[in-house]
């Protein structure tokens, strides 16, 4: 960290912010400039944050050099983290396609799913049985009926199942049905408290990107999960909101490369929430998967026009089958497999 001191700063100010420095157990090196005097903190920085030292008189801003995520750093872990999702591995270079409908509606809609998505080759299923909607009036989803259709119709073909968590009290009855993937939504990238009871379980975790996050404040999120014990992170980019009306939300591509820098752990897309389209879906995912994206996340109905939620943004069966064989060609042209 670095403290930028003002141009009329005292002595005393300057030995009031070394000497705070040095509370915490690092040193402290003065650099008097002829505009400025910068403080730095020589050892671990992390231990240190902006607001000891904003309020202190004499100081102008501070800042950190050092990134204050330690676990789900690239630094800290060099290779490339691969999730087991009951042995289906999410990360290395095997691409995963989660398939399946935004909400679990009727157990025949599900058990349709299911053996669509089996039929189109993809390895796990997802649906939401709770449903966060911008209107209190909209479908909410079918609840615990819902996991409990979800669970039936997946179980038929043995697919790992992800589905949203939206509120902790559930957690437990997540846990009891077996979920093999929490999907934590992009409304709570940044429900702390949501975020430190999945750390405390090992089940993987799928960390939406929120709406209007940046990527350091995405890694802080996920950085809430791993300290708790549950490094079982995958991030994934959904879209993000900006001045463009034409498309539901900007699917940020660039994410992926900068991701791959920041961080061990796997990155995957949702082209469905991105373009809010179906007709836009397959251009986006192959997008993804050559810009490096370990997995998607796509919205499949096996008949859109009555899909209870999302239906504009939902392939329908065939449309996945043909994305999918797109796909594994792109992946395949970059040295990965589908």
């Amino acid at each position: 960290m670095i403290i930028i001191m003002n141009r009329d700063v005292t002595e005393s100010q300057i030995e009031t912010v070394v000497s705070r420095i040095r509370d915490f157990g690092l040193d402290a090196n003065i650099s008097r400039g002829t505009e400025r005097t910068v403080i730095g903190a020589i050892g671990d920085e992390r231990k240190l944050d902006p607001e000891m030292f904003d309020s202190l008189p004499g100081v102008e801003y501070s800042m950190h050099i050092v990134k204050q995520y330690k676990i789900v750093s690239r630094e800290s872990h060099p290779l490339d983290t691969v999730i087991d999702i009951r042995g289906i591995p999410l990360g290395g270079r095997q691409v995963q396609i989660i398939a399946g409908p935004c909400s679990v509606e009727t157990q025949e809609q599900m058990d349709a799913s299911a053996q669509y998505v089996v039929d189109a080759g993809c390895r796990l299923m997802r649906g939401g049985a709770f449903k966060p909607r911008t209107s209190p009036y909209a479908f909410q989803g079918k609840g615990v009926e819902g996991l409990d259709m979800f669970e039936r119709a997946a179980g038929k073909h043995n697919l790992p199942i992800v589905t949203e968590l939206m509120d902790v009290r559930m957690l437990d009855t997540f846990l009891e049905r077996g979920v093999d993937v929490i999907q934590i939504g992009t409304r709570n990238m940044q429900n702390f408290d949501l975020l430190k009871e999945v750390g405390k379980i090992n089940t993987p975790v799928i960390l939406k990107r929120g709406m209007s996050a940046t990527i350091s404040e995405w890694l802080m999120s996920a950085e809430y999960v791993a300290a708790g014990g549950n490094h079982n992170i995958i991030f994934c980019e959904r879209g993000i909101r900006t001045f463009e009306t034409a498309y539901r939300n900007v699917l940020d591509v660039t994410a992926i490369p900068v991701l791959k820098r920041e961080t061990h752990l796997p990155v995957i897309i949702d082209p469905s929430h991105a373009g809010g389209k179906a007709w836009m879906v397959p251009a986006l995912s192959r997008a993804a998967i050559a810009a490096g994206a370990d997995g998607l996340l796509v919205e499949m109905h096996p008949n859109p026009v009555d899909a209870w939620c999302d239906a504009d943004q939902a392939l329908n069966p065939s449309e996945l089958k043909d994305l999918m064989g797109v796909l594994k060609q792109i992946a395949q042209a970059i040295g990965r497999d589908l």
